[in-house]
């Protein structure tokens, strides 16, 4: 019966299951806006909670159709949930509720496909594309039921055009690789002539929509492309940054943002975009102060941060939109120390949209180039002097 629906293009019921992860967004906010910046219209949401997932169908029988009805009552055209779905489950679900069926994952790559620019982040997500579509090869699509039949053949109905979409894959995946560590290896040579002139390398992180664009654009007054979305800069922007206090340059990085459950294909196929912060001298760590669930964003980040080999990096906690909280959640001072997994960080409050705060950062962060440069003098003066002598 539901495919006699008409159904609006773009209409998607979001569909959250609860295993009892401390996570797990109940108004499914974050999916709500990681497909509208896809391009999505949200019509329908449902939670679930569940034990474990259902082996073929994730959520169950029941729950199955239960979606389905709300699809076909709303007509959505798609179907998309807050976890990631094995291959088998995808294709069940699809049968079973009759609309595309798609998980955060795809949906995310998806984002990354929209806004990626420079080549590099061209091929990192198609890399990331690739990899996740190689796993979906599970006689999801009908073209891969076209089987010779007869004597002398093996295998069932599909395996052939399977193995031929396999192969392509493959060997697309490795083109894609190499064309990247070219890419790296353009990079590695540019960060290493910035190594040679004793730049203090200076990089933006946080979670997705913290800010960091907009408080680069205010350090640097730069014109990088900012906006109150998701994921709206996704190619890594450095500058010069002038700092006067210290009376020297500095290079700064603006970095793609971080989200929970970012997919691994993803952090590996962005291995040099997340570089810039491996081998940066301070990590500018942006938090979106006015988000209540800024606790678990930071711990994600950190997450991150970690899996990339960059959470031994100092790190500047920077409290970013301070012009959106309420009065009565005004810090009482605008500088203050925090403990982050047993390590005391200093943080400091301020709005990139306003500029409040924005001078303390600078002069902060010419205290600490200083203080790094004049730490690696008195080990060059030694080797001149020894050289002298």
């Amino acid at each position: 019966m539901s495919e006699l629906i008409s159904r609006e293009e773009g209409a998607v019921v979001l569909v959250g299951v609860d295993f009892g992860l401390p996570h797990f967004d109940g108004e499914l906010e974050e999916l709500g806006l990681l497909a509208q910046t896809a391009g999505l219209e949200p019509v329908a949401r449902l939670v679930c909670k569940r034990k474990a997932p259902d082996a073929a169908l994730f959520v169950g029988s029941g729950k199955a159709d239960e979606i389905r009805e709300l699809a076909d009552l709303h007509r959505a055209s798609e179907v998309v949930f807050d976890q990631a779905l094995s291959p088998a489950q995808q294709r069940n679900l699809e049968r079973q509720l009759g609309v595309a069926v798609y998980d955060r994952t795809f949906l995310i790559l998806e984002i990354f496909a929209q806004r990626a620019r420079s080549h590099e982040g061209k091929l990192q997500v198609e890399l990331a594309r690739l990899q996740y579509l190689s796993t979906r090869l599970v006689r999801r699509w009908s073209h891969l039921e076209r089987q010779r039949g007869g004597i002398g053949t093996r295998g069932g109905p599909g395996e052939t055009q399977i193995e031929l979409d396999r192969r392509m894959i493959g060997e697309s995946i490795k083109r894609t690789r190499e064309r990247l560590a070219k890419v790296h290896r353009q990079r590695g040579t540019q960060r290493r002539q910035r190594e040679r002139r004793d730049t203090f390398n200076i990089s933006l992180v946080g979670y997705t929509n913290a800010g960091k664009s907009s408080l680069f654009n205010a350090l640097v007054k730069a014109r990088a492309y900012a906006a109150d979305q998701l994921f709206a800069t996704l190619d890594t922007t450095t500058r010069h940054l002038y700092l006067g206090d210290a009376r020297r340059k500095v290079s700064i990085s603006d970095t793609v943002g971080f989200i929970r459950e970012l997919p691994h294909g993803l952090i590996d196929a962005f291995k040099a975009t997340l570089q810039e912060a491996v081998d940066a001298d301070l990590l500018l760590h942006v938090v979106d102060a006015s988000n209540p669930h800024h606790p678990e964003q930071m711990a994600e980040v950190q997450a991150v941060l970690k899996e990339i080999g960059a959470d031994t990096v100092p790190q500047l906690l920077v409290f970013n939109k301070l012009d959106a909280l309420e009065s009565t959640q005004h810090p009482l001072h605008l500088r203050d120390e925090i403990d982050v997994d047993g390590v005391q960080m200093l943080r400091v409050f301020l709005s990139a949209h306003t500029g409040e705060g924005v001078p303390a950062l600078r002069a902060e962060l010419a205290q600490r180039s200083q203080s790094m440069n004049e730490a690696m003098t008195p080990e060059y003066d030694t080797e001149l002097h020894d050289a002298a002598n």
